[in-house]
């Protein structure tokens, strides 16, 4: 019957009757044939199935071999014997070779029809053996999948134990040589598909036998890792990705980023070539595995490895994102790649010529998810454009592209960019020394304490967020590197952009530091302050100047409507240059600095006598405020000292000259007697039973009028004799920021020690203060402030620094505290005013300034919003720390608190005020500085001072290295929790009114720039914060280097990071906290 079925299989008859006889034949096998017959047609059945020239011949095989084998299984059993099978994989078949997947196909089929035959068993130990054999010897793609099928059907066939574990390394490895050379979508879907069925395979024997997964996972990165110039793995290996559990992800990664045994240039293969898998559809998690290897590299501090791969694989990633099916992996990857590398924008700009493009084709190609990734992507074009600004060449194309999508809030890309700098990743694979003190949740940088230099730290964290100031300073176009501002400008630059968390200011400390300050020793932060501002603000009067001496030199700078953006200054100017971005109108010549923190105070003596009266008005940076000798001082008292004033000289010494005598110093105090509680360090606490004071009180008690009478009396040019006359101080311009120096430090003349005023001062988060018009008499020309006329910007200054008790004592003044509200008050009286007040908001009063008149003038009350506040921690004047709290506000940003407004119940209590004040004689009425204590209910929740907005986390603790979140209520409470610690130094900044045009002298951003935008950074500035940014992650990792080479023998414990709610902030002197940097030198200075 053999002969007949081959004869006819091999014949010229039509395929019906070829199927017709074979049918018969098929039908026959139901008889009984003889074991010879069944040989010979098992024998004829193989060499069809294996040999056959078509898929008809070995079709017929597989049909009678079934047929047979089923009716004649003891016979089959006889020819398909374990011998016959190590032939088939050893030798093959006759001109068949071994390593064909057809002879895999035949045994597959002949298992089937064994399976229930005890024989099976035997052949399947071979097969154990043999596949091992054939799976190292490197199969290709088509026989691999073949033998999967197999051992996927027959689990019995798969190496058992030790034989398992190589079994899959072996198997892993015969993955890594797939590679498919065809370009048809035919051959590349069968391609594909060979390789998912040998990752099946491989995925079902880790579950079965999970010993044999981490080997597996071992020999994948052995073979991605190496270094090989001449193997180059298949990306066919991302097809293992998805199999491996997600919660192994922590335990691999560890393995891989803390072993010492992976050289750096192997961990560099390994991740191009899984940032190579995200080419590989269908897999999933393989973007999953990329970043958490990209975190753990960042948390082990392996930067070059990050810097490396980033540049070199960023254009790929991109690329993939023209793909619908890989692009969601290729975008996550991307997000974290370009997020991270904060430290240069040279991964950014690789990709930025694409942008456009891939945005036009993402609107035009009508996928139904193309919209919301598309969105996620400009997501991302703006969190890089925004943390590398200053290159409109680059970005103006794609801002075009992407005008008409919605852009992120810039809250949202800081935290993001916060949260995805390197520095920012938790080592949880390391502890102890290995664990890097990385920038805090804030995203601030902190200042190293160079040695006693806290009071320096804290005032630059203070200008720092002086936000207006600081745009300004970051967007002048500065030539010479020895200006003081050039390196002002540079350390606000790397307090924005460095990745370190602390930044140590050496330059800026040596060229900032004043003369008589000993290097090493504490100093007072005030006098510092003063010094910085009149520094900068006579640099860049001399080179107004300069300017105006040489008109043919040229302009200063390009302003940033004329410079290509980041472009510098040419190398070969070596003359000084100093301009600011925006063009100054050429009326207005006054410096930065007198822009943002200079204002006018004008002194008026009138003589009781003759009512003559004389002016003069002179600037101000800064108003130093005395504490009140007792409650029962009135507010306007007869003052007598031995000085005796003119009507040219207004109260008070010169600011520079009152520094350098002894700094913030408060005249001695006078009244009851308190007793004094003795405290470590000298100083005394002022125990007193009254209400608190508050900032409002200080400033008027500094503006109230005196009575120059006896040795004090007034010499009136008219009368020609001593008079008793009345002497006013009035502001007359208010500057942006409004700089409050509290005079803490009194000195007692008897002991001959300084002392330290612990008194609580209430500061409120928004206040006004009364601003009046100009006299109506004519005032002289203002005189140019320059070293001729003054020492200084704030020499003449009528702020008032004194270096005697004698001459300070003019300033010894009280008002009473604000008053509460009365309780008793009658609601309906006050909903009425209230009303009333609605209906003035809504007739166009929303302008914040109140305006207000008293003796014949009126005074317009511009508000004032809390913006920094250093404090002072300690009991002498001779030590302590200096640590300062500061949110970012700029002019406009308290605006939608001026809608509300003072209460109805507050200017009615005003007007009072004022009523009382013109009842007791002409010229008592005057405008008085004032808190707002209550908002409006409409926007209770905008209000600086609810308690909505006190517990929230929108401040700052800048202490030494150390940046924290904090709220409003903290700052207001810290001297209630720790005594020692107190207010010195208050910054408000003025509130526009709505509608104001934002300008130069108005706080408003430069060049145009919109107000709550960073000003582009320079490419000068940026490329030395590229430099540094580099430079600092290679010391972090060779510091990690070499910790972890002791890791494992050492260990290291670390003091508990608590709240700074409930911490003391720590002190400089050798008995302090922390923070310090450095005990005080043996002999100690007068410090404040």
């Amino acid at each position: 019957m053999d002969k007949i079925l081959e004869a006819l299989v091999c014949s010229n008859h039509t395929v019906p009757v070829k199927k017709a006889i074979v049918k018969k034949v098929v039908e026959a096998a139901e008889k009984e044939v003889t074991p010879e017959q069944c040989k010979a047609l098992y024998t004829l059945t193989a060499r069809l199935m294996l040999l056959g020239e078509d898929a008809f011949q070995k079709q017929v095989g597989f049909q009678v071999l079934e047929a047979y084998a089923r009716y004649h299984r003891a016979e089959f059993q006889l020819f398909f014997t374990k011998d016959f099978v190590l032939g088939l994989l050893q030798q093959g078949y006759d001109r068949l070779e071994c390593k064909d997947p057809a002879i895999i196909d035949y045994i597959h089929s002949c298992l089937r029809l064994l399976i229930s035959c005890p024989s099976v068993l035997e052949i399947f130990t071979v097969l154990q053996v043999e596949l091992l054999r054939m799976v190292c010897e490197r199969p290709k793609p088509a026989l691999c999948a073949r033998i999967s099928t197999l051992l996927s059907d027959f689990v019995q066939c798969i190496p058992r134990e030790k034989s398992a574990v190589l079994f899959c390394q072996q198997l892993v490895r015969t993955i890594s040589y797939f590679h498919c050379p065809a370009s048809q979508e035919r051959e590349l879907r069968e391609y594909v598909g060979q390789v998912t069925k040998v990752s099946t395979l491989l995925q079902n024997i880790w579950k079965a036998e999970p010993a044999t997964l981490l080997p597996s996972l071992q020999e994948v990165f052995a073979i991605i890792s190496s270094t090989d110039p001449s193997f180059d793995p298949s990306i066919s290996l991302a097809s293992l990705v998805q199999h491996i559990p997600l919660q192994m992800i922590t335990v691999l990664i560890k393995s891989l980023t803390t072993d010492q045994n992976v050289k750096d240039a192997s961990m560099t293969k390994a991740l191009c070539r899984m940032i190579d898998w995200l080419s590989w559809p269908l897999a999933q998690h393989i973007d999953t595995w990329v970043i958490a290897l990209l975190k753990g590299l960042a948390a082990v501090q392996k930067f070059t490895i990050l810097i490396d791969v980033t540049l070199l694989k960023i254009e790929l990633v991109f690329n993939r994102l023209w793909y619908p099916i890989v692009r969601q992996g290729a975008l996550v990857v991307l997000s974290h790649m370009l997020l991270s590398f904060q430290h240069s924008p040279e991964a950014f700009h690789l990709v930025v010529p694409h942008v456009v493009h891939l945005v036009q084709t993402l609107r035009a190609d009508g996928l139904p998810t193309s919209k919301g990734f598309l969105l996620q992507f400009t997501e991302l074009i703006h969190c890089m454009m925004y943390q590398y600004s200053g290159f409109p060449d680059l970005y103006d194309n794609i801002l075009e592209a992407i005008k008409d999508l919605p852009k992120p809030a810039e809250e949202k890309i800081k935290v993001v960019l916060n949260q995805s700098a390197w520095t920012s990743q938790s080592n949880s694979f390391a502890s102890g020394v290995l664990r890097q003190a990385g920038k805090s949740e804030t995203g601030k940088t902190g200042l190293v304490n160079l040695g006693n230099t806290c009071y320096m730290n804290s005032i630059i964290q203070t200008l720092f967020m002086a936000t207006d100031f600081r745009r300004h300073v970051l967007s002048l176009h500065l030539s010479g590197t020895n200006m003081l501002m050039k390196k002002l400008q540079l350390l606000f630059a790397f307090l924005a952009h460095t990745q370190r968390a602390a930044y140590a200011p050496r330059n800026f400390f040596e060229a900032s530091r004043p003369p008589w300050f000993n290097a090493g020793s504490q100093q007072d932060c005030s006098e510092y302050l003063r010094f910085l501002l009149d520094r900068l603000h006579e640099e860049e009067k001399t080179l107004q100047i300069l300017q105006s001496a040489k008109p043919m030199i040229g302009p200063l700078t390009l302003a940033a409507s004329e410079a290509p953006a980041g472009q510098s200054p040419p190398e070969g100017d070596k003359e000084p240059r100093f301009s600011a971005e925006e063009p100054q109108p050429s009326e207005d010549s006054r410096t930065l600095i007198e822009r943002m923190f200079g204002g006018r105070l004008s002194t008026g003596i009138r003589c009781t006598q003759c009512n003559s009266i004389s002016q003069k008005e002179e600037p101000f940076t800064d108003l130093s405020l005395a504490f009140c000798p007792s409650s029962t001082t009135s507010s306007q008292r007869t003052t007598s000292s031995a000085d005796r004033p003119s009507a040219e000289e207004p109260k008070g010494l010169g600011l520079g000259q009152g520094s350098v005598n002894g700094g913030s110093e408060a005249p001695e105090l006078q009244g009851p007697a308190k007793s004094p509680v003795a405290l470590a360090g000298g100083g005394a606490v002022q125990v007193t039973n009254e209400p608190p004071l508050s900032v409002p009180d200080l400033v008027n008690y500094f503006l109230a009028p005196e009575i120059l009478d006896e040795e004090n009396a007034y010499f009136c040019d008219r009368c020609g004799s001593l008079q008793r006359a009345e002497r006013t101080m009035e502001v007359v311009a208010a500057p942006e920021y409004l700089i409050l120096t509290l005079l803490r430090f009194s000195y007692d003349a008897k002991c001959h020690v300084r002392r330290k005023i612990l008194d609580n001062v209430t500061m409120p988060p928004l206040m006004t203060l009364p601003v009046h018009a100009p006299p109506p008499s004519p005032s002289p020309p203002r005189p140019p402030v320059s070293s001729s006329s003054s020492s200084s910007l704030c020499a003449i200054a009528p702020s008032l620094q004194v270096d005697s008790p004698e001459s300070s004592e003019n300033l010894a003044k009280k008002l009473k505290p604000s008053q509460k509200e009365e309780e008793d008050e009658e609601v309906e009286v006050v909903e009425e005013e209230e009303e009333e007040a609605e209906e003035e908001e809504v007739n166009g009063r929303t302008d914040g300034a109140e305006q207000m008149e008293g003796d014949g003038r009126t005074a317009t009350l511009v508000p004032y919003v809390l913006s920094s506040v250093v404090m002072h921690s300690g009991t002498s004047s001779e030590s302590g720390h200096y640590y300062s709290y500061g949110r970012n506000l700029s002019g406009a940003d308290g605006r939608q608190h001026l809608l509300t407004g003072p209460s109805a119940l507050e200017k009615r209590h005003r007007q009072e005020e004022v009523e009382a004040a013109e009842e007791a004689g002409p010229g008592s009425a005057r405008a008085t500085c004032t808190a707002f204590t209550r908002p409006r209910p409409t926007l209770a929740e905008a209000w600086p001072g609810t308690a909505a907005a006190e517990g929230r986390k929108d401040w700052m603790l800048f202490n030494d290295s150390r940046v924290s979140f904090t709220s409003l209520r903290s700052v207001q409470n810290v001297t209630d929790r720790f005594p020692k610690d107190t207010a010195y130094v208050l910054i408000y900044r003025k509130q526009e009114p709505l509608g104001a045009l934002a300008g130069p002298s108005r706080g408003g951003a430069p060049n145009g720039m919109s107000l709550n935008a960073e000003p582009p950074l320079q490419k000068e500035l940026l490329d030395a914060i590229t430099k540094d940014n580099k430079l600092y992650l290679q010391e972090q990792e060779l510091n990690a280097r070499a910790q972890a080479l002791q890791a494992s023998s050492s260990s290291c414990s670390f003091r508990h990071n608590g709240s700074d709610d409930n911490d003391p902030p720590g002190s400089c002197g050798p008995s302090g906290g922390g923070g310090g940097g450095g005990g005080f030198n043996t002999v100690s200075r007068l410090v404040f």
